[in-house]
């Protein structure tokens, strides 16, 4: 169990160096209570700063995604700090988190209790921020976006800080055809391109006019940064970090928050499969497309052949092939695409009718991607 929580697994046709391309790894099929899900992550970054991760129990289902900005440093600690508040049975660097009773005061699973986790682990953060500040003032910037998907009783919950997206792939109607699929989205982008988000922004400042500065063909908050939401960035959230990072623009408060958007629905017989995946791939590939890809696709490498039609899609935009991207080094194939990190969700059982597919305590597992995918990729190839 040990080994399973803290590295990657590539089990059930799993691996790094997925068609010869050194930057990618991916776990292409795997069990779980409801059916089956698959996992790809890209690097592009010099350090990955995208991380994923997959808890499963007879029980419940959890699902993270996490693309770091500024560094690796906040979306791993998110990785291993975020689930051991919301189950009672995660299991991490060997010691079980006993917090049975930090759910069961809130009567087990709910919004409120995703939300206590979400700033539970903002506030870890921030005392790791504060210990690390003197010797590494750097790390005051560094944040990520934070997706959590949660099943549980045949109920979703999906949260949100930034602009990584849950998609929900289901049939038009309970008896609808099986060869058209409807996408629909389940969280929020918190981003400041979006009209919406940007009203917001400038509601919560109406004392200052350049909130959102618009330049270079991007919008971004104070000139900085895109995202409205996020776990980390204490520079532009903490008073202490705000006067001290010595920021070209000055900021009266706050400029960022850790409050997520949470939704909660009762999944339907017609609801199929759901894609949780940082905003790499969604930058290359719509709503739409991408649940095309997974109705039309054999199941295993799902993922994998998501992340794949991203990056041929970002090669188009240069007039080049996937072929020729690959060969592209970690850094430099930044300027090409983003890190990408795809999870697929197959929806085939009730969690509550599962018909004893998995005995109590026999299917509690945690699937995460490697820390560093080219660093992985090398150690395998020196073995």
């Amino acid at each position: 169990m040990l080994e399973m929580c803290t590295r990657p697994l590539e089990m059930c046709f799993g691996g790094g160096g997925g068609g010869g391309d050194e930057l990618l790894w991916h776990m292409d099929l795997k069990p779980y209570v409801s059916g089956d899900y698959s996992i790809a992550v890209v690097q592009a970054n010099s350090s990955l700063e995208d991380q994923g991760q997959v808890f499963t129990s007879p029980s419940a289902t959890y699902v993270g995604v996490y693309d770091g900005h500024g560094g690796p440093e906040a979306s791993r600690f998110i990785t291993q700090h975020l689930f051991p508040f919301l189950h009672s049975k995660f299991f991490f660097l060997g010691f079980f988190f006993n917090l049975e009773e930090f759910a069961s005061e809130h009567g087990g699973l709910s919004a409120e209790v995703i939300k206590k986790a979400f700033d539970a682990t903002e506030e870890e953060f921030l005392h790791l921020v504060k210990r690390s500040w003197p010797a590494r003032p750097q790390i005051a910037s560094v944040g990520s976006c934070c997706l959590v998907g949660a099943i549980a009783n045949d109920v979703l919950y999906v949260a949100n800080l930034g602009d990584s997206r849950a998609v929900l792939g289901r049939r038009v109607s309970p008896n609808g055809p099986n060869n058209q699929v409807v996408a629909e989205r389940l969280s929020t982008d918190h981003n400041v391109a979006v009209e919406e988000v940007r009203k917001e922004v400038v509601a919560l400042h109406p004392d200052d006019s350049h909130i959102v500065v618009y330049n270079h063909g991007v919008w971004r908050i104070k000139g900085i940064i895109q995202v409205s939401r996020s776990i980390g960035d204490m520079y532009l959230k903490k008073p202490e970090f705000i006067q001290q990072f010595g920021l070209p623009i000055p900021l009266k408060r706050p400029v960022m928050t850790a409050e997520p958007s949470i939704l909660s629905r009762k999944l339907k017989p017609q609801d199929l499969f759901l894609i949780f995946a940082s905003d790499g791939l969604w930058e290359q590939l719509s709503d739409q497309v991408a649940c095309e890809i997974v109705l039309k696709s054999p199941r295993i490498g799902i993922a994998r052949r998501l992340v794949r039609a991203a990056v041929q899609e970002a090669a188009k935009k240069r007039e080049m092939r996937y072929d020729d991207i690959k060969r592209i080094e970690k850094g430099v194939r930044r300027h090409f695409h983003d890190d990408i990190t795809v999870i697929v969700i197959y929806l085939d059982h009730p969690l509550s009718s599962s018909n004893g597919r998995f005995k109590e305590d026999d299917f509690i597992d945690c699937t995460s991607a490697p820390d560093d995918i080219f660093s992985l990729n090398a150690d395998e190839a020196d073995d």
